[in-house]
């Protein structure tokens, strides 16, 4: 695309801007304060899988430490590239803790290898959904004992989990709720319900339980991050809400910094059966479909199929439902038989359009009394961004950067909606500045790193080395 050069007058205190015309002859007449014109510039879609960061497919993984210390499988640095060079961008990482299962002190040595994982990951530019639980089922039928942990041994563990978890918050996008029964997903329970074999009926002193571990684990991450639960009962019956849409966030909620505004949902058993296996457990079962379809506009939802189930499981039931509840991600492992018949096409398109996906339409900076830049961005996806990052109009020429904070929040660029953001440029010193729309990640930590930046779906803007996409403007101040 042209570039289009801005000339400016001397800076002033309103550092006034013009566009540059096309001789010599007539760009000598700008005058100080010139009249205002805009130059537009429009931006052509990409059909390419995008990979950014806290979105699309993931491949999960699961470590152990067993009860004599064996079972450990770091995570590989290569394995982790290679999972981005394929369009992955993160990893559902479940550190199972046998050991520690009836151990109140957490081994030094187990947290420095979880300590490690982390930082292999933020190293091969990765993100960590983490889980922690204390046994693995077996083949079905599940009988107890179980052997998961009891509230106080929960309790304690994730007191001294906590340091980890908010140190290594920039690459942990969302954390599953974890800790209670088999997999950690909640329901084959020794201690967490009444009757371990009828591990479905929960008494008022079991919700007071698993109140405790969703309230200490909110507690244990920075407020910048969510707990997913395993079912929408669960987060209801956690802090007090109806089913049905009069449970589920307003927009005037939503991010918030509250418990509600923190819980999201992850559905092990996706497109499994009418009710995904005891995921929607309401009477009827559309109150929690319902309530899902509203609140997940704001908190993460992902989460992996278990099941063929047709014709629920195949690709136009499948994708109308990852829409409906904007999914974020979705195992890429598991159930492969499902995931077979959504074909290459389904599959492609699941992978470009899970969480977020910014397309870049057109940028126009104008120029006069108040020059500015605005950009519009519409959301392709079938989500908006569950965290908040920053949004930035970067402006470069050749030996400086100047970055422009821009007033929005990812976090309310819904799923098929257009949003134009704009930012002024004042004050900029003598030069010619290349314009650039930035999104990097919000912690210091991995802010400078490409590949925690968004890309927009765009052809030919993407800088892969600065993490910027390029707007193809130009501004010059001071002839």
């Amino acid at each position: 695309m042209l570039h289009h050069r801005i000339v400016a007058g001397a800076v002033a205190a309103a550092a006034a801007l013009t566009l540059a015309v096309p001789t010599a002859a007539s760009a000598a007449t700008a005058t100080h304060r010139a009249p205002s014109h805009s130059s537009t510039v429009s931006y052509t879609a990409s059909n390419a899988v995008i990979p950014n960061p806290e979105r699309g497919f993931d491949h999960t993984t699961a470590t152990h430490y067993r009860a004599d210390g064996t079972g450990y499988t770091p995570l590989d640095l290569a394995t982790l590239r290679s999972y981005r060079a394929d369009g992955v961008t993160q990893i559902v990482r479940v550190f199972y803790m046998e050991k520690f299962v009836d151990q109140a002190r957490l081994d030094p040595a187990w947290l420095k290898l979880v300590q490690r994982d982390y930082d292999t990951a933020r190293q091969a530019g990765v993100g960590v959904i983490t889980r922690f639980a204390y046994v693995q089922g077996g083949d079905y039928p599940y009988t107890a004992p179980y052997g998961d942990a009891d509230l106080p041994t929960v309790l304690g563990h994730i007191k001294q989990l906590t340091p980890l978890l908010r140190r290594n918050a920039d690459v942990i996008p969302t954390l599953q709720e974890g800790f209670i029964g088999l997999w950690g997903e909640g329901y084959y329970t020794d201690h967490f319900a009444s009757d371990p074999s009828n591990p479905g009926v929960l008494t008022e002193a079991d919700q007071a339980a698993r109140r405790q571990v969703l309230r200490a684990e909110l507690a244990a991450l920075p407020g910048s991050r969510s707990v997913q639960v395993r079912t929408m009962a669960t987060k209801q019956a956690a802090l007090g809400l109806p089913s049905g849409t009069a449970g589920a966030l307003t927009p005037a909620q939503a991010h918030d910094g509250s418990a509600k505004s923190r819980v999201g949902h992850h559905n092990d058993c996706f497109l499994a059966s009418p009710d995904d296996f005891g995921t929607f457990l309401s009477d009827p079962l559309s109150l929690d479909q319902d309530y899902l379809a509203a609140d997940s506009r704001y908190v993460p939802v992902g989460g992996e199929t278990c099941t063929v189930n047709p014709p629920r499981s195949e690709f136009p039931s499948a994708s109308a439902e990852m829409a409906k509840y904007h999914y974020s991600y979705l195992n890429l492992d598991y159930n492969q038989d499902v995931l077979a018949t959504w074909g290459d096409a389904g599959m492609t398109e699941t992978a470009k359009r899970l969480g977020y996906r910014f397309t870049m339409t057109k940028s126009t900076v104008t120029t006069g009394r108040t020059p500015s830049v605005s950009v519009s961005v519409r959301n392709d996806g079938w989500a908006a961004p569950y965290n908040a990052r920053p949004v930035q109009v970067v402006l470069t020429n050749g030996k400086r950067t100047v970055s422009v904070p821009v007033r929005t929040d990812v976090r309310s660029w819904q799923p098929g909606t257009t949003v134009t953001v704009s930012a002024p440029l004042r004050g900029l010193p003598k030069g010619t500045w290349s314009l650039a729309l930035a999104m990097p990640a919000a912690e210091r930590s991995t802010a400078g790193n490409p590949d925690f930046a968004v890309q927009t779906a765009n052809v030919g803007t993407w800088d892969a080395k600065t993490g910027r996409n390029q707007l193809d403007q130009t501004v010059t101040v001071g002839h």
